[in-house]
């Protein structure tokens, strides 16, 4: 026990807070340095790749300009780039009107979205069965899909417009969605059976568990996951319906595609009219795309 006036074992207690105060003032300066200064060699070879990238884009673009005009000048090419407009679109006394390739466009659109849905809806059905009990249906969706992602789109198009629609009297409008719709489905039912079966087997048992029927599983646990999962590539199925369609000009249906073919017939402007039509498909891809990223942002699944 130290004696009366001996202080040399006792020490100097300092506050708790003087401790949180100092950790406080040390965080606050780490975080007050600029961030500039952190590993700017980082920054520097990350703007150096884009510089180098964003080159070669313009180079590329460049390139292919190049050999178009080229390529036309060899022909003896006239460019008449100023009456493509007017197949755009008019404006006259009755104001606004939609040139051929607007029409055309209208009837692609339409074409893409009543297909988009058909598809869906034998995409489902067909994955339904392929999970099925059924040993029959089973079979049919395997024998439909098989049949369908093996033979080119161009001959079911023709075969269901030159040998179906005469005995069920399809319209060459409805024997295109038909054939887009089954080609479409065919593979969106792999996409939508592999989303429902990448749905972990506990999800099932505990529905089961809790009296849930098959039909009321599929609708309020299994579908709702499985959207998250099937959605982004569905949407990138969409794309290449939209691209598909463009085969429908072959049984004379006045889509975009085919609209650009009557105008090179009549006014023989081949490059103008064509590099108009790819930029209106590529507009349409590329905003497409855009979707289907943002989608993929949003419904980011972390694991």
């Amino acid at each position: 026990m130290p004696l009366a006036g001996d202080y040399s074992d006792i020490v100097e207690l300092t506050p708790p807070s003087a401790h949180l105060l100092t950790i406080a003032r040390s965080n606050q300066a780490n975080t007050m340095k600029p961030t500039s200064a952190i590993n700017p060699p980082q920054a520097t070879k990350a703007y150096g790749v884009l510089v180098v990238d964003s080159a070669k884009f313009l180079l590329l673009v460049a390139l292919i300009v190049w050999l178009t005009f080229s390529g036309a000048r060899r022909l003896g090419y006239n460019w008449q780039w100023y009456r493509v407009p007017d197949y755009i679109f008019a404006f006259s006394a009755e104001g606004f009107e939609p040139g051929p390739l607007l029409q055309g466009l209208g009837v692609t659109l339409k074409i893409t979205v009543i297909s988009l849905f058909l598809a869906f809806a034998f995409g489902l059905t067909t994955a339904f069965l392929r999970l099925s009990n059924s040993l029959l249906g089973r079979l049919l969706a395997r024998g439909y899909v098989e049949l369908i992602r093996n033979t080119p789109l161009l001959v079911q198009l023709l075969f269901i417009y030159f040998v179906i629609s005469p005995i069920v009297g399809l319209s060459r409008f409805a024997s295109a969605v038909v054939a887009l719709s089954l080609f479409e489905g065919a593979y969106a039912s792999e996409i939508i059976r592999a989303g429902i079966q990448s749905i972990p087997r506990g999800q099932w048992e505990g529905a089961f568990s809790l009296g849930l029927g098959t039909a009321k599983t599929y609708r309020l646990v299994v579908l709702p996951q499985a959207i998250r999962h099937v959605l982004p590539p569905l949407t990138g199925q969409a794309i290449s319906l939209l691209k598909d369609s463009a085969l429908v000009s072959t049984i004379a249906i006045y889509d975009l595609t085919m609209q650009g073919q009557a105008i090179i017939a009549e006014t023989f402007l081949v490059f103008e009219v064509w590099l108009t039509v790819a930029a209106i498909y590529l507009v349409l891809t590329l905003t497409l795309s855009t979707l289907v990223q943002h989608t993929e942002k949003r419904l980011q699944i972390i694991q």
